[in-house]
């Protein structure tokens, strides 16, 4: 192993051109790090789920001006020729010498480097600025270099295709398997300065700038409501780039601006104010921006992740409480406001039957009670963007109008000019959904219930728990694949709650269906099996593909007309108990819980 890792140490030597990853890697090895060197160098990072995430620093396992021109070179082969765009947030590593914009430079210089045509942004953007221009310029390719929400050290390379969403299998497995077999960089691939001179590079930014606000306009419907509202809202872009934009979008749509917390408007790689820059955390994130909010007697606060492309939403309530909307309370209030509006410019009767709305698999069902209700059509897909953003596309191109899609982890796509999540144009269209329900002399959270009283209350409880072991995570999925000890055989019970359907979407297994087999793909590569009980609950266990975490999704659908949320509550409270306890067992496997 330690010869293997001396190999490499050369072969780093040898082709990395930044003095600051190869003097980490010399105090690592001056300092006899063996396992930190063995973390870098042991494994490759995985092309998964979205692009690649990993931490910034040396070797295999991380994100550096070598892997990045390696992911790239491979892009570039199996690109259909044609122009790329490239986007990227404010992250930054100063001890391994990696940023954001360094990674964008180094991969515009390698599509330069092969007569690619480059749209390299000349500033910071919103990961859905990037989708956009794809469609806008009718590109091959787009590349957003951001980690999203993770942790500060940590970045990310996310590539959409021709079609303007994420890419999907086989493109993305055909990818991971090139980039093993394509490691040497092409001498060009650094020079990053040459490539910036280079006539094959053009700055999208102002020219995407106006059309992106001009296209997010069709969907503003109250400008009047907008311009005369009294409701003040707050917004924070946790130390991301979100700022600028909200802005424009909120002018766009003539809103008041909303008030920007101060110490979090600008971006800041540290992320010095939060723990954690991931608004779906709630409350911590958004300590500065209540303050803020009770200083100017704002009712709303908005916050952004901080590459902009999802989006919370807290109000205060007549208690004085904050209230924080889950992702699936702020995908029900969307979906309802985004048909209404629809419905509003639609007279003819028969329309309804070609809108679709979509929601990944784990989040809410809520969009499925309005579908049944309005005569919409509603489709689930597997977890991710990358999956509605191209059934939205298939849906698209044959005629339909997919009106919204969104998942629990707070992302909406509220336009179907960007089909990925955005959390931009998601602010802009729910500050006017804001102050139209202040005309109603109505909430947020009064509408909710509206909602819910009318198309049948959906109340979910999501978590997760944190395991760093692989072993571990594979015997306990393991262990409910063969529950009476024999093969492919599930649990028929969960403490005192009936099990009436089982579906693993990573044998593809369903015994709802006449076949067993399942309708949705599969993927060996993660774990991921849903449970749905006599009761009308339905809980799904899967793990992350970004992080090292085993999450459940729980929620309880209850028939329009059964209001008793108490009943409803503890029936969820007691039903999550008993999947930690039977299908968890956290104290036998040592998992850490999420933390408070």
């Amino acid at each position: 192993h330690n010869r293997e890792i001396t190999k490499q140490l050369a072969a780093l030597r040898r082709s990395i051109k930044n003095p600051k990853t190869v003097s980490m890697v010399q105090e690592l090895v001056k300092e006899g790090a063996v396992e930190a060197l063995k973390k870098c160098f042991s494994s490759r990072m995985e092309f998964g789920t979205a692009g690649l995430r990993a931490a910034m620093g040396p070797g295999t396992s991380c994100m550096n001006d070598l892997t990045i021109i390696q992911t790239t070179q491979v892009v570039l082969i199996t690109l259909r020729s044609g122009g790329v765009v490239i986007g990227y947030d404010a992250r930054a590593h100063p001890p391994s010498g990696g940023s954001s914009k360094r990674f964008a430079s180094l991969a515009a210089a390698v599509f330069i480097s092969r007569g690619v045509p480059v749209h390299l942004f000349s500033d910071i953007t919103p990961t859905p600025f990037v989708p956009f221009t794809v469609l806008h310029l009718g590109l091959c390719a787009g590349i957003m270099v951001t980690a999203s929400h993770n942790p500060k050290q940590d970045n990310g390379y996310k590539v959409y295709w021709e079609n303007g969403a994420q890419i999907v299998s086989p493109h993305d497995k055909g990818i991971s398997q090139s980039i093993e077999e394509n490691l040497e960089p092409w001498p060009e691939s650094w020079s990053t300065e040459e490539a910036l001179k280079s006539p094959l590079l053009k700055d999208p930014y102002q020219d995407i700038h106006t059309q992106y606000f001009k296209a997010i306009q069709k969907h503003c419907h109250h400008r009047d409501i907008n311009k005369s509202s009294k409701v003040k809202i707050v917004h924070t872009s946790v130390h991301g780039v979100g700022h600028t934009f909200v802005q424009s979008a909120f002018k766009a749509f003539d809103l008041h601006p909303p008030y920007a917390v101060e110490e979090q408007k600008d971006p800041d790689p540290e992320f010095p104010t939060v723990k954690y820059p991931n608004p779906e955390e709630g409350e911590g994130v958004l300590t500065l921006s209540f303050a803020l909010a009770e200083r100017e007697g704002a009712t709303v606060v908005l916050a952004n992740d901080p590459d902009a492309d999802r989006l919370a939403v807290a109000e205060k309530q007549e208690s004085g409480q904050w209230r924080v909307f889950s992702g699936n309370e702020l995908g029900a209030l969307l979906g309802w406001w985004m048909f209404r509006c629809w419905e509003k410019l639609n007279s003819d009767a028969a329309a309804v039957k070609n809108v679709y709305m979509l929601s990944s698999t784990v989040s809410s069902k809520i969009l499925r009670g309005i579908a049944l209700k309005e005569g919409f059509h509603f489709e689930e897909t597997l977890t991710g963007f990358k999956w509605m953003g191209n059934r939205a596309r298939d849906l698209l191109d044959q005629g339909k109008t997919v009106l919204f899609a969104f998942e629990e982890a707070i992302g909406y796509m509220c336009s179907s000019s960007v089909l990925d999540k955005d959390g931009v144009s998601a602010a802009a269209i729910a500050g006017e959904m804001i102050s139209y329900l202040a005309t109603k002399s109505s909430s947020l959270s009064q509408q909710l219930t509206a909602i819910y009283e009318e198309y049948g209350y959906h109340i979910s409880k999501n978590s997760y728990f944190i395991c760093h072991d692989q072993d571990v995570i594979h015997s306990l999925f393991d262990r409910l694949r063969n529950y009476s000890g024999q093969k492919d055989s599930y649990p028929t019970e969960c403490g005192r709650f009936s099990i009436s359907a089982v579906r693993d979407l990573t044998t593809g297994y369903d015994s709802n269906q006449p076949s067993n087999k399942a309708v949705l793909p599969t993927s060996r590569s993660s774990q991921m099996i849903t449970f749905t009980f006599s009761n009308g609950g339905v809980a799904t266990m899967r793990t992350s593909g970004t992080e090292p975490k085993i999450k459940y999704y729980t929620e309880l659908c209850a028939a329009p007309g059964n209001s008793n949320v108490t009943h409803l509550k503890k029936e969820l409270d007691d039903l999550v108990d008993a999947i930690v306890d039977n299908f968890f067992e956290p104290e036998k496997n040592k998992l850490q819980p999420k933390p408070e």
